[in-house]
C-alpha cells in the first residue's frame, strides 16, 4: 500500500474497515468479527483495543503485516490455522496445516470415552489418528490415572500433539506413537478403549467441501476410499483384538454414514452392543461399540 490509499488506512479503524470489505467480499460470513480476531492476533493486542482505541495510528509495517495475514484469509485460509489455535473442550489447541481442526461434534467422542472408563481403575485409552492430539490431551486432562496412547501415522502431526500435550500439562500420561492405526499394537487384550476420528470423506466429495477444507486441511486426514469407511472397516476389524473383554471401539462418523458403520460393526460378530449417538445437531455422529464380555 502507497501514497494516498496507505494515507487512509494508517489507523486501527482505518484498517479494520478495508479488513471487514475484503473479508466481506471475500464469502467470509461474519467478515469483521474474524477480521478483528486476525487483527487483534497480529498486532498481538487486545481485541477491546481494536473498538475503543480506533483512531491510534499504525506503522506500515504493521499495516502491510495485518494486510498480508488478511489476504491469506480472503483466499480462504482457515482462520485456525492463521490464529494458530483452535478451542476444544475448553482448551487452546494448537492447530497447523499438519493436522485436521477439530471439531465441536468431535467433544461427543471424549464424553463417551470418559463414559466408558467411569469406574474403571487405571483404564489404557488408544487414540488412533490423533492428529493435533485434541482427543488424547482432552482425555489425560479428564480421566487423571488414565494411560493414553496418541497414534498417527503422520510424524509432522505427532509433533503438534506433543507440543499440545506439553502445553496443558499431561506429556508424562501421553504416549505417542507414529503407526497406520494400531499397526504398531499387537493382540493381547491392552486396552479399555479405542478411540478414532478416522477420516471419512469419500474421494468424489472431497473437491466439493467448503474451499477451507479442500484446499488447506490435510487430505491424509480426510480422504477414505470411494464410499469414505476404509478406516471404519479396518478400525472394525482390528480392533476387538487389542480390547479388554467389554472394551469399547468409539469411532465418529461422516453424516448419513450410521446406518453403514452399524451394519458393519454388527456383522463383525465381535461385539454385544452397537450404538450411534447424536451431536448437537442431531446428526447420528459417533458409533459405540462394546467387545462382548464372554458371559452368557
Amino acid at each position: 500500500m502507497s501514497g494516498r490509499a496507505a494515507a487512509e488506512i494508517l489507523t486501527i479503524g482505518g484498517v479494520r474497515r478495508r479488513a471487514g470489505d475484503l473479508l466481506k467480499a471475500a464469502g467470509i460470513g461474519n467478515a469483521s468479527q474474524e477480521a478483528d480476531w486476525l487483527l487483534a492476533s497480529v498486532w498481538k493486542i487486545p481485541r477491546h483495543t481494536l473498538l475503543l482505541d480506533g483512531e491510534r495510528t499504525v506503522s506500515q509495517i504493521q499495516a502491510e503485516r495485518a494486510w498480508a495475514c488478511l489476504k491469506r484469509r480472503a483466499e480462504r485460509a482457515p482462520l485456525q490455522y492463521l490464529l494458530g489455535t483452535q478451542e476444544f473442550c475448553g482448551l487452546d489447541i494448537t492447530v497447523t496445516p499438519d493436522v485436521l481442526i477439530p471439531r465441536p461434534e468431535s467433544e461427543l467422542l471424549v464424553e463417551e470415552t470418559l463414559r466408558a472408563v467411569a469406574g474403571l481403575t487405571r483404564p489404557t485409552i488408544i487414540d488412533v489418528g490423533t492428529g493435533s492430539g485434541c482427543l488424547a490431551v482432552a482425555l489425560a486432562r479428564e480421566a487423571l490415572d488414565a494411560k493414553v496412547y496418541a497414534v498417527d501415522v503422520s510424524w509432522p502431526a505427532l509433533a503438534v500433539a506433543r507440543s499440545n500435550a506439553a502445553r496443558h500439562g499431561v506429556s508424562e500420561r501421553v504416549r505417542f506413537v507414529q503407526a497406520d492405526l494400531l499397526g504398531a499394537f499387537s493382540a493381547g487384550s491392552i486396552g479399555d478403549v479405542v478411540v478414532s476420528n478416522p477420516p471419512y470423506i469419500p474421494l468424489r466429495d472431497l473437491d466439493g467441501l467448503q474451499p477451507e477444507v479442500a484446499r488447506y486441511e490435510p487430505r491424509l486426514a480426510l480422504a477414505a476410499g470411494e464410499d469414505g469407511l476404509v478406516y471404519h472397516r479396518r478400525l472394525l476389524q482390528e480392533t476387538p483384538a487389542l480390547l479388554r473383554p467389554g472394551g469399547f471401539l468409539i469411532m465418529e462418523m461422516g453424516y448419513g454414514q450410521a446406518e453403514a458403520v452399524t451394519r458393519l460393526a454388527r456383522e463383525r460378530g465381535a461385539f454385544d452392543s452397537v450404538e450411534c449417538r447424536m451431536d448437537a445437531a442431531g446428526i447420528e455422529r459417533v458409533l459405540v461399540a462394546r467387545v462382548g464380555t464372554g458371559e452368557a
